[in-house]
């Protein structure tokens, strides 16, 4: 095993972490979660990280998303992304889509993964990709975020669990963040990613998690 990887032991086994370098995750967007969970899979060590983005970066991003800083300002967060992991872990491979999702490139994004993670900041996104997971047969980690609050859930194919919480009309939110809430919500999509690699049993599969960062009130909802 790599000496970079020792400290993961034994919270994971040398078994998981074989498993781990085998695995092929897809991250929808490379903003405030994306950033952050794209940062977290690397470092942990999954060994196939596909990422899609098709946004470049503005000032009002650099209060939370981890990618940027002045000096990235209307440089691609796909790039961003694909340079910062070739920096942590350059023997994790990397595919980059430079596109938002939409339905002409869902299928291709998506198509032989062994998990997606929901990164996305709008619902239409969200509902196109939950049902391209749903058509591919592949688990689907939820994560949201709005201010001080955020949520999180996993979702197996053919729940629509999204479409129940959100509806089918796609309607916009708030788009207010704060610098802390996306990473948080990030460390539980990671966390709950990595249980299901491995093959164990997700804390939050067929739950929603919410919190309240300010409160500190956490609420878990079963959704099944």
């Amino acid at each position: 095993m790599e000496s970079r990887y020792e400290r993961n032991i034994p919270a994971l086994s040398k078994e998981e972490q074989d498993i781990l370098k085998c695995k092929k995750v897809l991250v929808a967007g490379c903003g405030g979660l994306g950033g952050y969970v794209l940062e977290y899979l690397a470092r942990i060590g999954v060994g196939e990280l596909t990422f899609a983005d098709g946004d470049v970066f503005e000032a009002s991003n650099m209060n939370r998303q981890i990618l940027s800083s002045p000096d990235m300002l209307g440089r691609s967060k796909a790039q961003a992304a694909a340079e910062r992991l070739r920096r942590i872990n350059p023997d994790a491979k990397t595919k980059v889509f430079e596109a938002f999702l939409d339905a002409e490139n869902a299928d291709a994004m998506v198509c032989g993964q062994d998990l997606v993670i929901d990164a996305l900041d709008n619902v239409a996104a969200r509902l196109l990709l939950e049902d391209t997971c749903a058509k591919h047969q592949i688990t689907l980690v939820h994560g949201a975020i709005q201010g001080w609050a955020l949520q999180a859930a996993v979702i197996r194919p053919g729940e629509g669990i999204l479409h129940r919480l959100y509806g089918s009309e796609g309607a916009s939110s708030s788009k207010t963040s704060l610098s802390f809430t996306p990473a948080a919500c990030a460390a539980l999509e990671a966390a709950e990613a990595v249980k299901l690699l491995c093959g164990r049993p997700s804390s939050l599969d067929g739950k929603l998690l919410m919190a309240d960062l300010r409160t500190m009130e956490w609420t878990l909802i079963p959704l099944r």
